[in-house]
Parts: structure tokens; C-alpha cells; sequence
């Protein structure tokens, strides 16, 4: 009798459960048991309690904060599920941390983004399944085959469903010249003009927005980028575009990692609305911010890859 290859199981680690059980629930799954703890010194202990031989592994983690808790539970389960004799092991990284790390901005810096690329690698994954890399060109750092999704369909939906009826009002507006590109597919899609944010750096690690560029004047601006980290760009973006008189501001953002004071400027700043996506877990915020699911997104993109049908026709 032929062997026959089991069916998928879904596992996921410690960083994003939510999400994890909302992709289960799409693909009509049960997620896999297996817990992830400590032991005494702080060493992370995987045990997987099924059987997962001959499966086709998918294990959902981001690399959101605690980051490098986070990326060795991963490199560690997959070891686990290699020498468990998975079939293959594909990893789900809703967020991809060290992403911003991907070049040698300067002399003597690391590219931390192709290292953590190398040890997702040697750990045994097979594929590597993202939502919104920082730099595209970050694809070509794996020698796995990796799908980068994109986050608009989520956010055009959302966008449409609350703010249809002004449609003639909306802009969407790149935060700087790096994510025109980005702003300006989702501008097109949501069939809307665009607008950019002049960005000056006069010293390391410090962002001056200068002016806009772009009609804003009694429009309801949709400031799109792909990670909210501490807010100090997104917020002087906002008090532009409302001293350039925007009769609104919203921002969506994939990933909102919100380190440090960030919830605090935002709810302080000029900006009403902050849409974000599940990619990074967080409890508690205010009515300010919206959050929307991708789990319908890297569910059917599992399946899509489970089935080896097209990912990217899911974006066309």
C-alpha cells in the first residue's frame, strides 16, 4: 500500500496565541499541543504531546517583544519538530523582527536580518510564511522558499467599512520617501490620490518631518506604513498634515509594536484613528486603536501552499 502524507497540524509558540488559535479556527483545525515553558536557569523546554510524524508541520510565532525570547522558542521548536520526524516544517512569522537591521548603514554594522534568516535555516524549517517584510529584498536572504502577504486587502476592507461614504475625502500618505511604494499600491487599490511626508534625518537616530507634499487641505488622510515602533515619526506626521489642514487623521500600520511610550504620544497626538493588525499581540488598548485580523490572510495562504495553488493571486 503507497504511503500517504498526514494532513497539516498547526502549532504556535508563545508569542501571539490569539492569532494563532484565529488561523486554527479558519482552517477548521484544532491547534497542536505543545507547551512551551522554562526551565529553572531560563532555558526554553519545548515538548510536543501528539505525534506529528510524517506531518506537515506549520508553526505560527512573531518576533514581536520579548524579541530573542521569541526567536529561540522558534529555532528550538523547529529543531524539536525536525528530529520528531515531521514531513516538513513551514514557519508562519506574522512579524519578522531584525528586519530593520538589512543593510551595513555604516561601517562595522551587523546585518542582523540575514542572520536570523541563516539560523530559521540551519534550524531545519522548509518554508517561511510573512506578512509585510520591512525590505522586500529581505526574500532573497532565505534559500528556503519564502511568501511575503501583503496587509492591504485587510486594511482597504476595514478602511471601505467605516469610511466609504467620504471616499472623495480620503489620501493616503507615505510617512517618508522609503514606503511610497507601499503607500502608493494601497492608494491605488483603494483608488485615492497619494501624498508624502518629507522626512529629514539631521543626526542619527533623530527624524524631522519637514513638509508635505501632496493636496491635504480638508481631507481625511490615511497615513499607511508597515510598523508603528515608537510613534515619534507617525505623531510629527500627524501635527503636519493638521497644520497643512487635514480635516482628519488616520494611520494604519501592519505591525504595531509600540515600544516604549508610543500608545501614550499617540493617544496624545492629533491622530483619531490608529488601525493596526494582529501581527503583534497586544491587550488593553484604548478606543483609539482598531485592530484588524490577518488570520483569514495566513490562513488561506497555508492552504494555498498546503494545496500548491498561488499565493499571489490573493492580492491581485
Amino acid at each position: 500500500m503507497p504511503f500517504q502524507r498526514n494532513d497539516l497540524k498547526l502549532f504556535a509558540g508563545n508569542s501571539n496565541p490569539e492569532l494563532a488559535k484565529r488561523v486554527a479556527d479558519y482552517l477548521g483545525l484544532r491547534l497542536g499541543d505543545c507547551q512551551v515553558s522554562r526551565f529553572s536557569d531560563g532555558e526554553i523546554n519545548v515538548k510536543i504531546n501528539e505525534t506529528v510524524r510524517g506531518h506537515d508541520v506549520f508553526v505560527l510565532q512573531s518576533f514581536s517583544p520579548p524579541v530573542n525570547e521569541n526567536v529561540m522558542e522558534l529555532l528550538i521548536m523547529i529543531d524539536a519538530f525536525r528530529r520528531a520526524s515531521a514531513n516538513s516544517v513551514a514557519v508562519v512569522l506574522p512579524y519578522y523582527g531584525y528586519a530593520r537591521q538589512d543593510r551595513k548603514a555604516k561601517g562595522r554594522d551587523p546585518i542582523t536580518a540575514k542572520l536570523v534568516a541563516n539560523l530559521i535555516t540551519v534550524a531545519g524549517a522548509n518554508r517561511v510564511l510573512t506578512v509585510d517584510l520591512h525590505a522586500e529584498q529581505i526574500q532573497g536572504f532565505f534559500d528556503i522558499p519564502l511568501d511575503n502577504l501583503y496587509s492591504f486587502p485587510v486594511f482597504i476592507d476595514e478602511i471601505m467599512r467605516m469610511h466609504g461614504d467620504e471616499k472623495e475625502k480620503l489620501v493616503v500618505v507615505a510617512p517618508d520617501v522609503g514606503a511610497v511604494k507601499r503607500a502608493s499600491k494601497f492608494a491605488e487599490k483603494l483608488g485615492v490620490p497619494l501624498a508624502i511626508l518629507d522626512k529629514r534625518r539631521p543626526t542619527d537616530n533623530v527624524a524631522e518631518v519637514v513638509h508635505v507634499i501632496g493636496e491635504v487641505k480638508g481631507k481625511v488622510t490615511v497615513v499607511f506604513d508597515d510598523i508603528i515602533d515608537t510613534a515619534g515619526t507617525l505623531v510629527q506626521g500627524a501635527e503636519i498634515l493638521k497644520k497643512s489642514g487635514a480635516e482628519r487623521i488616520l494611520a494604519c500600520a501592519t505591525h504595531g509594536i509600540l515600544s516604549g511610550n508610543a500608545v501614550d504620544r499617540i493617544e496624545k497626538s492629533d491622530i483619531d484613528k490608529v488601525y493596526i493588525t494582529d501581527t503583534v499581540y497586544h491587550k488593553g488598548l484604548s478606543s483609539k486603536f482598531h485592530v484588524v485580523s490577518v488570520s483569514a490572510l495566513l490562513g488561506e495562504a497555508i492552504i494555498r501552499i498546503r494545496k500548491n495553488l498561488s499565493v499571489s493571486i490573493l492580492f491581485r
